[in-house]
């Protein structure tokens, strides 16, 4: 099975080295390009740091000013690189934002300051349910993620005809998007939907099922683990019915 990682990079690499692991053909093409937008740390005496996004807390790894607060991060790999950026203090969520307010909550003291790290596209938790909770959240934007121009080379190649390519992972909501209109735009709508597609949660599977696409399976875990794990057992989960699909 030759399987089209989209992810951006470095996660993009990562992936299929375990997708080779496994014994599947990984063909990495992101379609989305990560940019740090370099504006300074807000000014401010923080309690702790809310970390959401692994590619926030790459952008984070220089400031040490920081190192030293204590991090709530949302899984185990967004803490994991939290240690290994330096922070010493990281306690970990169960993989969502619900999970990280009441790690949040149990762990701090209602009107704490607390610093988000987070990108432009970003979701309104967990930062909304803390601050009813009564915290002071400041969101710092470390980097935005811009499309690329137009679908990659290698995947129009690898769609066909005949295509070459047996499923998709998706691992967020714009990525899925920009990947299904990209195709769309290309002309291999039609392969794009044929093609089994894998989601790391229900809201990143919406855009396919806007697009009229039934995705393969769906995680109910929010993690890589369960991701990979849907893949390899072949389980089916549709999530909505297949009329003509339109990106």
């Amino acid at each position: 099975m030759r399987i089209w990682i989209a992810r951006p990079e470095p996660g993009a690499t990562r992936t299929a080295g375990r997708l080779a692991a496994l014994g599947y053909e990984p063909l990495v093409a992101p379609v989305l390009v990560v940019e740090a937008t370099g504006a300074p740390l807000p000014p401010g005496v923080f309690d702790g740091i809310l970390v959401t996004s692994a590619n926030a807390l790459r952008q984070a790894s220089q400031w040490r000013p920081i190192h030293h607060l204590p991090v709530f991060a949302v899984g185990v790999r967004t803490a994991a690189l939290a240690r290994e950026c330096g922070f010493v203090s990281v306690k970990t969520a169960d993989g969502n934002a619900a999970d990280l307010v009441d790690l949040v909550v149990r762990e701090v003291s209602s009107g704490a300051s607390l610093l988000h790290l987070a990108g432009e596209d970003r979701k309104a938790e967990p930062a909304a349910s803390l601050t009813r909770a009564g915290f002071r959240v400041t969101t710092h934007i470390a980097y935005g993620a811009r499309p690329v121009a137009s679908l990659p080379t290698v995947v129009a190649t690898a769609l066909g005809p005949p295509s070459t390519l047996t499923g998709m992972l998706h691992y967020s909501r714009r990525s899925a998007a920009t990947a299904c209109e990209l195709a769309w735009q290309a002309g291999y709508g039609g392969a794009f939907a044929a093609l089994r597609h894998y989601c790391l949660s229900a809201d990143v599977a919406v855009p396919l099922a806007q697009a009229g696409i039934a995705p393969h399976f769906v995680a109910e875990q929010a993690n890589e683990e369960s991701l990979l794990a849907g893949l390899t057992s072949g389980f089916r989960q549709a999530v909505s019915p297949r009329p003509r699909p339109r990106c």
